[in-house]
């Protein structure tokens, strides 16, 4: 039987890469473990691929570099992130190698805190609507009808501005006589980043026996924008914050490599490693202003069943270690006062990715 790992979009955010929590990395990321069966009816020229995938996750580790601020939760001033993404994707297949996707992302996010509110009481934040849509081109480099078992995929594509950066929400405790404010969101449950994209991806599998299949999936979204004019409300909470006060429209990364296992002819099982988030310098443009750079690595588990036309697949990433590190705005502080400095960001232990695909 031959396996093959075809990503089909990534999230990472993404697309819009919804990381594992402040790290507000904007996509499902879920979408590039989707396994399929190419065979003649799928590859032909003119057929569809219409994927649904979900994201699911709860951030509230606190992580300083790679050390672990435990002491946020004994004192319960931890953020908690609660975020759920549902993209809706469409691949239209030209023929045996170019291939051509839309994704449509839905974003509902939640987000409790207290030093947004006062530090008085803790409180919740929301946002719910369309995230940035992404436009996507892709083509086998070797011709499958050639290569069964080994080939690579290159893509490109377009991220567009269409999710809202610039979502408000009640700041309780913060207005005069302690009366909520009406401000800006914070920067991880944005519904966009305000910046047009350029993105890049590769996919690669090789199967060395009949049932075994080994897979890598490469993505990169670069945003030449370097901050959206939207204020972060940082240098109300410190003035030290003062360099912080726009948001910044940072890079997004994510990679994969793994193994996956065919146990009959319907049912996979994979297993492999990710990593994904957002770097402290952009490729393109600038890189300052307010932006919680780091990254993920994880550890991912996942199950694809496929019967005729329709693919079921179900990936747990558990993260293994989470490190958030110095970002511009960090150092041009620590060069201002003598005194390293780093902010942190919140983490969550793991994701749910859960998606169905049908060839129509």
């Amino acid at each position: 039987m031959k396996i093959i790992f075809t990503l089909l979009i990534v999230v990472l955010t993404s697309v819009n890469i919804y990381a594992q929590g402040c790290v507000a990395i904007r996509s499902t990321g879920g979408m590039c473990s989707l396994t399929s069966h190419p065979d003649s009816a799928e590859m032909s020229e003119g057929s569809w691929v219409f994927n649904m995938n979900t994201r699911y996750f709860m951030s509230n580790k606190h992580y300083k570099g790679d050390v672990y601020q435990k002491e946020r939760l004994e004192k319960k001033t931890e953020v908690i992130n609660h975020q759920f993404a549902f993209d809706l994707a469409l691949t239209r297949v030209f023929n045996n190698r170019w291939s051509a996707m839309i994704d449509i992302p839905i974003i509902s996010n939640a987000r409790s805190s207290l030093y947004e509110h006062g530090f008085k009481e803790r409180h919740s934040m929301h946002s719910f609507g369309l995230g940035d849509v992404r436009l996507a081109v892709y083509r086998w480099l070797i011709d499958p009808a050639r290569s069964q078992n080994f080939n690579v995929q290159l893509g490109l594509g377009l991220k567009l501005p269409t999710g809202d950066y610039k979502y408000t929400d009640f700041w309780q405790n913060v207005g005069p006589n302690g009366a909520p404010e009406l401000r800006s969101v914070d920067q991880s449950i944005q519904l966009g980043d305000g910046g047009t994209g350029l993105t890049a991806e590769l996919n690669t599998y090789f199967n060395p026996v009949h049932n075994v299949g080994l897979y890598g999936n490469f993505y990169y979204l670069s945003n030449p924008r370097e901050q959206n004019g939207v204020r972060s409300y940082r240098e109300l909470i410190s003035a030290s914050l003062i360099e912080d006060y726009y948001m910044s429209v940072p890079d997004q990364y994510m990679a994969r490599i793994g193994a996956n296992y065919a146990a009959s002819n319907t049912v996979i099982g994979s297993v492999g490693a990710r990593i994904e988030g957002i770097p402290v310098y952009d490729i393109i443009g600038g890189s300052g202003d307010f932006r919680r750079p780091g990254y993920v690595v994880s550890v991912e588990p996942g199950l694809n069943y496929q019967a005729n036309k329709v693919n079921l697949y179900v990936s747990v990433p558990v993260a293994l270690y989470r490190n958030r590190t110095q970002s511009v705005t960090d150092k041009l502080r620590s060069g201002k006062t003598g005194v390293f400095a780093q902010g942190d960001a919140a983490f969550a232990d793991y994701s749910i990715n859960f998606g169905i695909s049908f060839r129509l």
